[in-house]
């Protein structure tokens, strides 16, 4: 029988000083929350970006680079040669729109094909790629993704998998199921319904009955690390959920009452994408796998994020 891994992620935080990581998409939600966790670490951190970037700090460097194109990322590898690869860039978006075919096929999968092969070649430890809720799920004969950027990302996480079984690169995917925390795209669900309430705007919704696996982007990062540093994970697929489902009207209804806004949302007022996945993140072979389990509640992270919201309002930010 197969033991859960105990992982003490403070503890084994330390061992991130002084190793190289590449987190591509350095900008993004995610990427951006993990860029500042490896940076206390004491991780030399390089993040690529489609714009020019500044760096606050001489252990983060930034590389403007075109991930869709395989000289660009090659050139990227031979130069940094990271220890450790964090691919998180890519075209967000799950709209099931035909104009998305083409963006999401070069910045999410021909990205990941084009990462693993430098990292691969040059010899990354470890390789992380970021999944998605959006992929289909393991039943069924022939799974029909729901969007472009569904199909993209069910690709490239097949492409790791394979690279790991042909070619043993240390890959592994870590699926985050739906995130929400500070410096999310004021567009998705939580932001945008917190930003209504704070300027006195009236939310118009979708019908709210579709069901996530809300968690909190703090416990996602700590995912991301331990995905980065547990041995002998290579080929495997974790998934960072909460384990429960919760209808996005009841995450509105939850933000309504943590703020005591008098405002009522209307829902109904804007149509449902069609084909919307609901899956729920099997926490158990997660904490088996990877020694990870979330550890901030609903509650909690919702408080976070209102808080870090009325502050970028207070001094004049929209997010």
């Amino acid at each position: 029988m197969t033991q859960t891994k105990e992982v003490c992620l403070t503890t084994d935080l330390k061992t991130w000083s002084g190793q190289r990581v590449l987190i591509t998409g350095g900008t993004g939600f995610l990427a951006s929350h993990l860029c500042r966790r490896l940076l206390e670490a004491g991780a030399e951190v390089h993040a690529t970006s489609r714009q020019d970037q500044v760096s606050g700090s001489e252990s983060l460097r930034w590389w403007k680079t075109d991930l869709s194109s395989a000289e660009d990322v090659r050139s990227l590898f031979a130069e940094i040669q990271p220890s450790v690869v964090y691919h998180l860039a890519g075209f967000v978006g799950a709209k099931p729109d035909l104009q998305l075919v083409l963006p999401t096929f070069e910045s999410l999968l021909a990205s990941t094909i084009h990462i693993m092969i430098g990292a691969t070649e040059f010899g990354s430890r470890r390789i992380v790629l970021s999944g998605s809720l959006t992929e289909p799920g393991p039943s069924g004969l022939y799974p029909v993704p729901s969007s472009p950027y569904a199909a993209a990302k069910w690709a490239a996480s097949a492409y790791g998998r394979m690279f790991h079984a042909l070619y043993q690169a240390p890959v592994v995917v870590a699926v985050p199921f739906m995130t929400f925390g500070p410096r999310q795209d004021t567009g998705k669900l939580v932001p945008s319904v917190i930003l209504n309430f704070l300027k006195g705007e009236i939310p118009r919704l979708s019908s709210g009955l579709w069901e996530a696996d809300w968690i909190y982007v703090g416990d996602v990062i700590q995912g991301f690390i331990a995905a980065g540093i547990v041995p002998g994970i290579e080929g495997a697929t974790v998934e960072l959920g909460s384990g429960a489902k919760l209808t996005t009207r009841g995450m509105v209804e939850q933000i309504a009452a943590l703020m005591q806004t008098p405002i009522k949302p209307v829902f109904g007022a804007i149509p449902d994408r069609p084909r919307e996945p609901i899956r729920i993140a099997d926490t158990i072979e997660t904490r088996r796998v990877l020694g990870w389990t979330p550890t901030t509640s609903l509650s909690e992270g919702l408080r976070q994020t209102i808080q870090w919201y009325e502050k970028q309002i207070s001094v004049g930010k929209p997010r």
